[in-house]
């Protein structure tokens, strides 16, 4: 649900904070959702980086998505955004969904897609911890296609495909009515481990018609309101955490076949520096030929002289360190 406010926020009316820019390429809609200024801050980074180095689509449009209970304490925030040609909308959150961790996203990013069927060939979602360093063509979604998506990280929650499904995702399985022939192998990112379908949430580029992303909130609900679910996620952080994106392989594979789907290479979603703080069977530290960078909380501390420690071309390092310092 998309809502226009009439209050006054920072001098200016909530509906001027979601005023809509002439939108021209539709090609893509990028979008992306932040619920802290934190995360606010990371949007313009992106946007700065679609605007930069994502060739024919620097002037696609982009949408960024905030929970209508969130705030910015900074207009400059918005401002920033808008000045970059950004449309800002609200999204309505359910309150017994807030218990679980980035369940805004998951209504955000429905609303994306509703807004985007009619609008555009392909809506590319991606976390706000993203910046664009090439442009990234391979998310055009060529014939069939209807999604393009990259594997989890490492299986901190996955199925292992070397073992049965646990209780949890089992009965993920069983709410969202997925049956063991849909169940495909794929590799995690930085263990290298084979698990069965666990798609990132964090970069998803989808057919808006298909309606997977609607169907997202759909499943998600289902789960949520199950009380064994429930009880495994009051249980174990872990659940609490990734429910949302368990539920993600539901909304997929309830409408699309695995020939539908396109697994993105290693240059996409490419995760920088995440052997510092997770086991990974490599180092994430060359970024020359990457055209997504995720960068999660690293430069909350990064290491001395971060800049250093990776291999990149020059224009990129120059643009990386005037907004995330050298140290």
């Amino acid at each position: 649900m998309i809502n226009t406010f009439n209050e006054v926020t920072g001098g200016r009316t909530r509906e001027q904070m979601v005023r809509s820019p002439v939108e021209q390429d539709t090609t893509f809609i990028f979008a992306s959702y932040a619920e802290s200024d934190e995360q606010l801050q990371h949007t313009i980074f992106l946007v700065e980086s679609i605007r930069e180095f994502a060739g024919i689509h620097a002037r696609a449009p982009v949408r960024v998505y905030l929970p209508e209970t969130y705030e910015p304490s900074e207009a400059t925030l918005i401002d920033r955004l808008h000045g970059l040609e950004v449309s800002v909308h609200t999204v309505g959150v359910p309150e017994e969904s807030r218990w679980l961790y980035y369940s805004g996203k998951v209504y955000a990013a429905a609303v994306a897609e509703q807004q985007a069927v009619g609008m555009t060939s392909v809506l590319v979602w991606m976390d706000e911890d993203t910046v664009v360093l090439q442009p990234p063509d391979e998310l055009s979604l060529a014939g069939e296609k209807v999604l393009a998506f990259r594997p989890v990280m490492h299986n901190r929650s996955g199925s292992a495909l070397a073992k049965p499904p646990d209780t949890f995702w089992k009965r993920v399985y069983e709410i969202a009515d997925i049956d063991t022939e849909q169940l495909f192998p794929m590799m995690t990112i930085a263990d290298k481990v084979t698990i069965r379908p666990y798609f990132n949430a964090g970069l998803l580029a989808v057919r808006p018609e298909v309606g997977m992303l609607r169907r997202w909130p759909v499943v998600f609900e289902k789960l949520y309101e199950d009380e064994t679910i429930c009880e495994l996620c009051r249980a174990e952080e872990k659940w609490r955490v990734f429910l949302y994106q368990a539920a993600l392989v539901g909304a997929v594979l309830n409408l699309v076949e695995q020939s539908q789907l396109v697994e993105l290479d290693n240059r996409y979603n490419y995760p920088l520096f995440f052997e510092q703080h997770w086991q990974a069977a490599d180092r994430f530290d060359d970024i020359s030929d990457v055209v997504t960078l995720r960068y999660d909380t690293y430069f909350r501390d990064p290491a001395p002289r971060w800049a250093q420690m990776r291999r990149s071309r020059p224009e990129v390092i120059d643009w990386l360190t005037a907004r995330f310092g050298e140290s």
